[in-house]
């Protein structure tokens, strides 16, 4: 089963092999001068795009063109070399160059999925009678484009997650004057009031005892693309221990929706080689 598409599985190994430092096909310091040779890293992105992609183990995974030993190695080579990160900052500046990242008005909400695996980030879930789950407080753009995420057990309350989930803003480079921070009736405290203040920013909280239609506003942006992260398995379902590579899996996934929506919304007014026949 093909994991991605090649207009969007092509691109995003182009720019990630570029990120890549050039090795040798068998290792230097060899006594014979010779070895197996090493497994070529597209071989290993596939790999992990279909962990992304599928959820599966990586002994489900791994077949005779790369062991779950390679996966799990070249992942912690990549994570040291930061190319995750790389990567998704790219695409963000890609996007925001060509198409533009709307930042004065942002959304926040949390979202809570299962954690059989319990991480670090792993706490008693509230709606899953106690059971291990991980919370992550996303925060998107104007029309849903990742911008970053906090995570946390999935104990711990939304609104003690807005601090620092804002403070990713300061990673985006230049910001607009105004911003409004679109929020759920769980945010709706003073609380949660004076750290906007506190901040510059405006907010737009539901309000509660209110239907929460009336007073929606931009929050659905933010509620769609944790959708779009639940369908990569890995995510819905978490069973890695270590936050660091949790967040190379968002990471990911947050590039692979950006890229997508990239494509999808140039698709109109750019042309290129591999532009796809018809609008996604």
């Amino acid at each position: 089963m093909r994991v991605l598409p090649s207009w969007l599985a092509e691109p995003l190994w182009d720019q990630f092999a570029a990120l890549l430092p050039v090795r040798p096909g068998y290792h230097p310091d060899h006594p014979l001068g010779c070895h197996r040779r090493r497994i070529s890293g597209r071989v290993v992105f596939g790999t992990v795009l279909q962990l992304l992609r599928f959820g599966c183990s990586y002994e489900a995974t791994a077949d005779t063109t790369c062991s779950a030993t390679t996966i799990r190695s070249r992942r912690y080579e990549w994570v040291r070399l930061d190319v995750f990160a790389e990567f998704k900052r790219i695409a963000l500046e890609s996007y925001d160059r060509i198409v533009g990242l709307v930042l004065d008005r942002i959304a926040v909400d949390g979202a809570i999925t299962k954690a059989p695996g319990c991480g670090e980030a792993a706490g008693r879930s509230p709606v899953d009678r106690g059971k291990q789950g991980l919370k992550r407080s996303g925060m998107t753009g104007g029309y849903g484009i990742p911008l970053g995420r906090v995570l946390a057990g999935a104990n711990r309350h939304d609104s003690r997650l807005l601090a620092p989930t804002l403070d990713l803003l300061d990673d985006l480079g230049p910001l607009p004057d105004d911003i409004t921070v679109h929020l759920d009736v769980g945010y709706d405290s003073d609380r949660t009031r004076a750290l906007l203040a506190e901040r510059g920013l405006h907010g737009r909280l539901a309000h509660k005892g209110e239907k929460a239609p009336i007073q929606a506003g931009q929050r659905w942006h933010v509620e769609r693309t944790h959708a779009w992260q639940n369908a990569f398995q890995r995510l819905a379902r978490c069973h890695e221990r270590r936050t660091t590579v949790i967040n190379v899996f968002f990471d990911l996934a947050d590039t692979v929706i950006t890229v997508r929506s990239l494509i999808r919304r140039a698709w109109t007014t750019h042309r290129w080689d591999e532009r796809p026949h018809r609008r996604l």
